[in-house]
């Protein structure tokens, strides 16, 4: 190892000690695949099932930018205070064994869709009464699709 190297992971595990962090990556997070091209993202987004096939995956980022404060979507991404999101799709709920759920969460036993995400976004109290989650919902349906089909593209999910 070089000097330089050295130097670098020292300054970097101190700098990580003095904020009191000790996060080690995840593999995932350390073999990450290369970011798809935005025609692959296209392509993706077009083999989905209607109507997450020709949603406004631009404005599904905006209204993402309100759940930003709580989840990541990144492989292998930090938990919040919610859990990471990638790979949610085809995941039973409540499945993240460095999160902690709700007892409501943990006992419904889902496995998550696009129509489960709608039901959930739609209002999240009502939907499951007991869970964590302290978002009010996001009423217009339009929004919900596009937010589901960006989530579909920018996690991985493949149809």
């Amino acid at each position: 190892m070089r000097i330089g190297s050295i130097v670098a992971v020292a300054t970097l595990t101190l700098l990580t000690a003095a904020c009191g962090k000790s996060e080690k990556a995840s593999p995932a997070a350390t073999a990450a695949a290369p970011e798809p091209t935005e025609a692959e993202k296209q392509a993706l987004l077009a083999s989905f099932p209607a109507p997450y096939n020709t949603a406004d995956v631009a404005n599904g980022q905006a209204k993402f930018a309100i759940c930003q404060s709580c989840h990541t979507i990144t492989p292998g991404g930090a938990n919040m205070t919610g859990p990471n999101l990638h790979g949610v799709f085809g995941k039973k709920s409540a499945s993240n064994p460095d999160f902690k759920y709700s007892d409501a969460l943990k006992a419904t036993g889902w496995v998550w869709d696009a129509d489960k995400l709608n039901q959930w976004l739609e209002q999240p109290k009502t939907f499951l009464p007991g869970n964590k989650m302290s978002f009010a919902g996001l009423s217009d349906a339009k929004d919900r699709t596009d937010l589901i089909a960006y989530l579909m593209v920018e996690t991985g999910h493949k149809p």
